[in-house]
């Protein structure tokens, strides 16, 4: 028993230094042998009721590691933070137990091509599902590490993970073997092939980082951070304070060769925020133009609340909230581009936070629940999306940039649709506050680092007491403003209009994952029946 719970702690532990922004990734690559091999002695053991045991162990690691990587979303919601942890453990100890079924149909090197297939089929999952919650989908580890995973731009995260879960596998038949015949100098001999599975992709990396150039064509930009208390001030102000605000802390960076100024998610949000059908010629919209009629070239990109109402008796959307008879509303977490004298354009954030932003399986849940949300962060109204990638254009000169607003940017094939419908660098509007200073916004500003390497773009970043950055297009952040200070920020980002392999082409490892999955368990499947 107490052996058994050391190879638990050791996995969950190691998976849990393994992580960014603290962690050594590189102890990834043995981070699940002792469970693994705990699974495998499980399966030839006399032990009754096997799978509940390795469900139960597993579960137990994967808790350590979930714990000891995400435990900051209380800052937001206890019971938030308490559901995400248990189910997103479960949904890992479910998996191992599959591989454990799976050692009884099949061959140890079929079941771990099964596993490691089950594996980037249950992250790809992750990323489209309601429950939605991508956040420790292997691949992400490597945020901190740029310089290992510059072949991002062929594999996305996927290949991360692939890389860990295969060299994981691998490592453990050396183990095994070691554990047989006890020499020192074959345990070695054996690991050489894993180790050049480890160093070759990070000198493929490094030579693909040294040939990648940047750009020459650039574009200038302010990026706001205005380091707001979302729990204390930000609700008691008004949108006229938050603009105040704006200009009092820009206006000594912004001049005419200023091409945006950048402010954060939700900035204006006051009230219930703008009616989308009247924005246009909202008096507020226009004392906004005026504003940066001043600067020749300047377009503000900012997050704001809009709402929508309808007046029927039927739900007019699956996304409205009733709030009285004849009374409906949808409500827009958006991302909106002003220009003097030009339409305004917006993009309602369509990758939302489970429970704070969307009510998961709303048919199922609202019959119980009613309008409003779960309190997984706050029990607010469900907010709508939009099905496309909109991509602003500038009023001037046409360069085009991705409105991506907070947790859309750690959905790797999500954003490189921003980059097909022509964003020449993206920009992230974020408000990291909920957390406070913990590894959450550290990590979301992390993962935005995969998103440049994918697509190669550079990146312009505005958080809300988070960490605003520019990121260049080989995920290096080439400058920032430190968490907890109000400032801005100028620099001039690279404007791409290459597509890489990535880009085009997306998850195509969690494709042929799931056909492998699929395979490899009617095979298992069919010799079960046969066997009947």
């Amino acid at each position: 028993m107490k052996r058994k719970l050391v190879l638990i702690f050791i996995t969950g532990i190691l998976l849990s230094l393994g992580w960014p922004t603290y962690g050594l990734p590189i102890v990834l690559f043995i981070a699940l042998i002792p469970l693994l091999n705990f699974v495998q002695s499980t399966r030839i053991s006399s032990s009754e009721n096997k799978n509940k045991i390795v469900f139960g162990y597993s579960y137990l690691a994967f808790l350590i590691w979930n714990i000891s990587t995400t435990w900051w979303i209380y800052n937001s919601s206890v019971f938030g933070a308490i559901f995400a942890i248990l189910c997103n453990s479960s949904f890992y100890a479910i998996l191992i137990t599959f591989y454990h079924w799976s050692l009884k149909h099949l061959s140890k090197t079929l079941s771990a091509v099964f596993f490691i297939a089950l594996w980037i089929s249950f992250e790809k999952f992750h990323l489209f599902w309601d429950f939605s919650w991508p956040w420790l989908n292997l691949g992400n580890a490597f945020s901190e590490n740029i310089y290992w995973i510059q072949w991002y731009e062929y594999t996305g995260v996927f290949g991360g993970t692939l890389w860990v879960l295969a060299l994981n596998f691998f490592f453990l038949s050396c183990y095994q073997a070691h554990e047989k015949d006890r020499s020192l100098k074959k345990l070695i001999k054996k690991c050489v092939p894993g180790l050049l599975g480890i160093a070759l992709p990070i000198v493929l990396s490094l030579v693909i980082y040294t040939n990648t150039e940047e750009p020459e064509a650039k574009t200038e930009i302010v990026l706001l951070q205005p380091n707001i208390d979302p729990y204390k001030k930000k609700y008691a102000l008004e949108n006229q304070d938050f603009k105040d605000l704006m200009f009092e802390i820009s206006e000594k960076e912004i001049s005419n060769e200023t091409d945006y100024l950048l402010a954060p998610e939700t900035y204006f949000a006051s009230g219930s925020g703008f009616d989308l059908e009247t924005f246009q010629n909202n008096p507020f919209n226009k004392s906004l133009e005026n504003q940066i009629r001043k600067y020749s070239k300047l377009n503000l990109l900012t997050g704001a609340q809009f709402y929508r109402v309808y007046r029927t008796k039927n739900e007019p959307s699956p996304t409205a909230n009733k709030i009285q008879e004849l009374f409906w509303v949808d409500f827009y977490n958006s991302a909106v581009q002003i220009a003097p004298n030009k339409k305004t354009q917006i993009y309602h954030k369509s990758k939302l936070v489970v429970g704070v932003e969307n009510m998961p399986y709303k048919s199922f849940f609202k019959p119980l629940l009613g309008e409003f949300m779960l309190d997984l962060g706050g029990t607010v109204s469900s907010r709508a999306i939009q099905e496309e990638r909109s991509v602003f254009s500038h009023s001037i000169h046409g360069t085009q940039t991705a409105p991506i607003i907070c947790y859309e940017s750690i959905y790797g094939e999500f954003v490189t649709e921003y980059a097909k419908n022509g964003a020449q660098f993206f920009s992230i509007l974020t408000n990291d506050a909920w957390w406070g200073n913990t590894q959450g916004h550290k990590q979301l500003l992390s993962y935005a680092r995969l998103r440049a390497i994918e697509n190669r773009r550079f990146i312009a970043r505005s958080a809300n007491t988070g960490i605003s950055a520019f990121i260049n297009m080989k995920g290096e952040i080439v400058n920032s403003l430190e968490y907890n200070k109000k400032g801005s920020l100028k620099g001039a980002v690279g404007l791409n209009n290459k597509l890489t392999f990535y880009t085009r082409f997306g998850d195509l490892i969690a494709q042929f994952s799931l056909y492998a999955f699929l395979l490899i368990l009617m095979y298992a499947l069919t010799k079960i029946f046969r066997k009947k």
